[in-house]
């Protein structure tokens, strides 16, 4: 029986990533211990963690006619992301600087280049894909219009929507009805909310209050609290691994989210997947290339059944 896939729309960054022993503060200049280019960006994460996990999807988005474009494109096509719907424009492709500490904790600054280009009239030639997609997963590093479009034509589809609204930014109202699910982390939670209540379920019923179908708080190594209008709260617990690298794990967590609903795991069941795909990917460095596949999850699932 074929699957209806996970279409995301987002950005496609080339990473620019320095290892050095803490974040430099403010004007502070250090000797670091590596540097890598690896392929990036939270949509084309998305895209690859749901490949890995053996799922099918489409990647909507934008590369640059530059020495990383084509090199982004054959990478995502490499790990199984149909890229049909990405296209090329004049000047750089996205780019983001990374800097990650000893402790797995890193500080990010995103260049959009090329993912500034993806307007609502791309979202618009591409709106077929959106439509037969079994779930749409979209971020903030495109537009904010460009977001607002696809999940207005998602919803008029039926398909579900699901933001991870990162990096927090002032988003129109029009769009929270919209939602069928928003997954925002501690920090993004706080942006949106103004310091409006700090336990968990003040800050989902907030959300919830918005229009939004479901609220999922990822929260590190607290676990996850997922609630809807009418399910009860519950806390999704953390998985105990050592982390290596944070980079890519909130968008881990969306990409196993996605396949998980989209093979019938009731909400938490989930965001317990969700949770072991995200675990997974902290373990290694990168960020597509420390994605999880579905033998690791299922592994790290049952290794946590054995221990109670």
């Amino acid at each position: 029986m074929s699957r209806k896939p996970v279409v995301v729309v987002g950005s496609i960054n080339m990473d620019l990533v320095a290892h050095a022993s803490l974040i430099p503060r403010p004007g502070q200049t250090l000797i670091g211990d590596d540097f890598t280019t690896t392929p990036g960006g939270k949509g084309a994460n998305q895209a690859v963690a749901v490949a890995r996990l053996g799922y099918p999807v489409e990647l909507i988005g934008m590369v640059g006619e530059d020495v990383f474009g084509d090199t982004l494109l054959r990478h995502l096509q490499a790990k199984g992301v149909n890229t049909d719907g990405i296209g090329h424009v004049s000047g750089p492709s996205g780019v983001a600087l990374i800097v990650v500490a000893a402790d797995g904790n890193n500080t990010i600054v995103v260049v959009p280049g090329a993912n500034s280009k993806v307007t609502p009239a791309v979202v618009e030639a591409q709106a077929g894909r959106i439509r037969d997609a079994g779930m749409v997963l979209c971020q903030l590093e495109v537009p904010l219009e460009t977001v607002l479009r696809a999940s207005e034509i998602a919803r008029e589809a039926g398909v579900p929507f699901v933001l991870d609204p990162a990096p927090a930014a002032g988003l129109p109202e029009a769009i929270w009805k919209n939602l069928s699910w928003i997954t925002p982390n501690e920090s993004e939670a706080a942006y949106y909310l103004q310091g409006n209540g700090h336990e968990p379920d003040a800050i989902a019923r907030q959300f919830l209050g918005r229009g939004v179908g479901g609220v999922v708080l990822k929260r590190g190594s607290e676990g996850a609290f997922i609630a809807q209008s009418k399910e009860l709260a519950r806390w999704v617990p953390p998985f105990s691994v050592k982390a290596v690298d944070t980079v890519g794990a909130g968008d881990a967590f969306n990409g196993g989210f996605a396949v998980a609903l989209l093979e019938g795991q009731e909400a938490a069941e989930a965001a317990r997947f969700a949770a072991a795909t995200a675990a997974v990917s902290v373990t290694r460095a990168g960020a597509q290339e420390a994605m999880a596949t579905r033998d690791e999850v299922e592994e790290l699932l049952r290794a946590a059944r054995s221990k109670g």
